[in-house]
């Protein structure tokens, strides 16, 4: 299973107010850079599609979110800040050509490096929408986190931090997902590396993960009408997470400029490692077809 391939190299980079931005990197050095934006609250040393990566000539950098794992706190993080982190990352590194993906929650925070044009197509899988904007499709319990954040944003940061954990966060993930995805996650070698993901993202405390939720689950301050860029979005039609895009991408591909929407009615949430080299080789055609 290649999203059990560990990093081929691991590192941090600081950044201009000397925080640590760390990432995992799968890949031919050459190969041209896809960013990856993990999931909720896990840290970047479960990678997907590794297999693919030097046929396809790419390199995947699953970068730690700031206060997951072994990235340094940010305690004003917005969508703006870690796209100036990124883009940071990629001054650096000279890396050139970049494109993105984002993984559940990690959507919103692929979406703002298109939308800020530090990245040239991007990717969406079982991503998490601007659930501010779909309250009327959402259940009533994820409708009133959208309420709850929205009117006293501190106080729901807050009481994630006190209450969140990996383990917590791990139960609910097996808790929302289908036949198919729980036999996939619970797989012995994948489920044991989602935990893992899981408990390294924690390893501060719940701060990292909570400020994330806190900022996806409110409007979102990038709209997604100004991410010009490509997008795909890809969703499983078997994919029953309430916190993912409740009518599976449609109101959002209605809402990007220059997307296109994949359905695929057998798979849900794993599609991200169940159909990595497609999503992979998509990427890199649309970014190449944007010049």
């Amino acid at each position: 299973m290649d999203s059990l391939v560990p990093a081929d190299l691991v590192g941090t980079t600081t950044l201009p107010d000397d925080r640590q931005l760390a990432w995992s990197q799968w890949g031919p050095l050459d190969g041209q850079p896809v960013i990856f934006c993990t999931g909720a609250g896990m840290s970047g040393s479960l990678g997907f599609g590794a297999e693919a990566l030097a046929e396809l000539g790419l390199r995947l950098i699953a970068v730690d979110r700031p206060g997951l794992s072994r990235s340094s706190p940010c305690p004003g993080k917005t969508l703006e800040t870690w796209v100036a982190d990124v883009r940071h990352l990629i001054e650096q590194h000279k890396l050139d050509r970049v494109t993105t993906v984002g993984f559940s929650q990690g959507a919103p925070f692929a979406l703002a490096l298109g939308g800020a044009g530090v990245a040239r197509a991007v990717a969406v899988v079982a991503g998490q929408d601007d659930l501010a904007t779909v309250t009327h499709l959402l259940s009533e319990d994820v409708a009133g986190m959208v309420r709850a954040a929205q009117q006293d944003p501190a106080r729901f940061e807050r009481r994630f931090t006190e209450l969140a954990t990996a383990d917590g966060l791990w139960e609910m993930v097996i808790g929302m997902s289908s036949e198919r995805d729980r036999a996939y996650y619970t797989e012995s070698g994948f489920g044991s590396a989602y935990r893992r993901a899981l408990t390294e993202g924690f390893s501060q405390g719940a701060g990292g993960y909570a400020r994330d939720l806190a900022i996806v689950i409110r409007p979102w301050p990038i709209p997604v009408e100004q991410v010009t860029v490509p997008v795909d979005l890809w969703y499983g039609g078997l994919d029953t997470s309430p916190v993912h895009s409740p009518d599976f991408g449609e109101t959002l591909v209605n809402r990007l400029p220059n997307a296109r929407r994949h359905l695929l009615p057998a798979e849900g949430s794993s599609l991200l490692w169940t159909q990595a080299r497609q999503i992979l080789a998509t990427l890199q055609q649309r970014a190449a077809e944007h010049g």
